[in-house]
Order: C-alpha cells, then structure tokens, then sequence
C-alpha cells in the first residue's frame, strides 16, 4: 500500500513517517513544505505547498497514492484569528486542491480536524454531535471537513484533541515540556482549570491515522485519549511524575488570559467507534508522559 502524507515536518507528520517507514508492507510518500526536517529513511519525500494547486497536482499524480493523510493545517488558534486569510488559504482552499488531486488519482484521502469546531457547551463529544465553532480556526476545519463530506470521493476524517509529544528537532513545545522547564528553573506558573480536553499522544493518533487507512474506514473518527482533563489536572500530574514543586502552580480561570480566539470550555471526545471499529487502544496520560520522557533521555 502506497501513502502520501502531507505536513511530515509537523510533529504528527514526524510520527506518520516514523511508524509508516517501519512497516515494509507500506510504501512512503512524505511532503511538507521547504526541506525535508527529519533523518533520512525508508521513504520519498518531496517538497510540496499544499497552497499551490498545480503542486499539489503534480505531486498526487506522480505518484498515484493508494491513500493520502493530510497532516498539514495552520493550527495555532490565536494566529487564525488574526490571519485570517492565510488561515483560509491552508485549511480550506487547500484542502479542495488535495480533494481534485486524490479524484484524479483515485486515492483515499483522510483529513485531519479538531475539537475545535465544537463550542465547548456540551463535551465530551461523539461523531455525531453538531458543531458550532467559536473561532476562525473552528469555522475553518468545519468549512474543510464539509469540502471533504461532499467530495463524492473516498474519504475518512480524523477528529483529535490537545496533541502532545515531542518533535524531531524539539521545535514544538506540549504542556508537560511547559510545566516542567518552567518549575526546573523556579518560575511559578499560572495553569487554567476551567477547560476541559482529553489530551492525545501523537504517537497514539499517528496510529489511529494509520488503522483508518489500512482499512480505508470511511467516515469520521474521533481519535484522542479518554481521560477528560483540564490543564491544571495535566500540570499536576507532571509535578507527581517528575517530583516537582506543586507550590509553583496557580489555579486560575481562562479569564484570566486575553486572547484573539475565544476557546470552548468542554470539549473532549468520546472514541467509543475508533474502540470498536478500528481497534484503537490509546495511551493513558500517565503511559504518555513515560514514553515522552524516555524519548527526551534518548535526544
């Protein structure tokens, strides 16, 4: 089976290439804009701008992909409330080019969404449960997800929740890397308790990614961890698992902090369907940190 990935620099890209790479049965297509980022392996990799059609065309075409996982997405939440069209650029009009090319090529497509479209008033969330986005990002992945619902061609789309791990490069930070940095120097720490998520490990949504696709499970698919925490239930969790000073940690409300794009309370996901459709089996948050901090003493 042939698969092309788009956002291999990204840190769920980075995980793709990691497990796809290791499976001989499984032939690897890895783009991402610019340079290749990571170590050089059992895989292709072409430089790709999801933003450019003709691109996208030419590189879907040539190599004819039997599935395509789309990684790539502007996701930091506050910069799509502020640019707008750039947002819009990358999440939506991307995706339609993505979507032509897989029809032309005959390829299944899985594209990545979020909790985001959800306005937090009633999680955890099923597959089912209407959407209402509170910000440009929500609305963004909810336009993209209807690009790829009405698409006529043979898709899947993977909804995920607060991904943390750690890079390749270490150029992407998670809430346990925030906490523990930050209480290794002293620095005392503001942490809100007023949201709700059910954090995933990227290594667990990389294999979700890739059980949909080796099935060519059609639909969507919530793929996230089943703990519902909030980030001061994470901060406290990664005091405990690295012995450090809970003193330094402060309780406050989202309120507390200005920011461009409002965030919904509760969101969080139910993966009954992943379970027991796809045999998803992710990680407790404990079991996540423990394989983050073994990756960090290999780095």
């Amino acid at each position: 089976m042939k698969i092309l990935i788009t956002g291999s620099n990204g840190l769920l890209g980075q995980k793709l290439v990691s497990l796809i790479s290791g499976n001989e049965a499984l032939q690897l297509i890895a783009t991402s804009r610019g340079e290749n980022r990571l170590p050089t392996g059992d895989y292709v990799y072409e430089s790709m701008d999801i933003t450019d059609s003709a691109e996208v065309d030419r590189v879907i075409s040539k190599h004819a992909p039997d599935a395509v996982i789309n990684t790539a997405a502007m996701t930091q939440v506050d910069q799509c409330e502020t640019e707008k069209e750039a947002c819009r650029s990358l999440n939506v009009d991307a995706v339609k080019y993505m979507v032509e090319a897989c029809r032309k090529a005959g390829s299944f497509f899985l594209h990545l969404s979020t909790d985001f479209i959800f306005d937090g008033e009633d999680g955890p969330y099923d597959e089912e449960a209407e959407a209402n986005p509170l910000s440009f990002y929500g609305h963004s992945k909810l336009d993209s997800e209807a690009l790829v619902k009405e698409s006529g061609i043979s898709w899947a789309i993977a909804r995920t929740v607060l991904v943390y791990g750690t890079a390749h490069d270490m150029s992407r930070s998670n809430i346990i890397l925030w906490v523990k940095n930050n209480l290794e120097k002293g620095n005392p720490l503001r942490v809100v308790d007023d949201q709700w998520r059910t954090p995933t490990l990227a290594e667990d949504l990389a294999q979700g990614c890739l059980l949909i696709v080796e099935k060519k499970a059609e639909g969507v698919y919530n793929i996230s961890g089943k703990e519902l925490l909030t980030p001061y239930d994470m901060a406290m969790k990664t005091c405990d698992f690295y012995g450090l000073d809970k003193s330094l940690v402060s309780r406050v409300n989202a309120s507390t902090f200005s920011q461009p794009a409002k965030r919904p309370a509760k969101t969080g996901f139910i993966i009954t369907k992943a379970e027991t459709e796809l045999g998803y089996k992710p990680h407790s948050f404990e079991e996540g940190m423990k394989i983050l901090s073994n990756q960090l003493m290999v780095k």
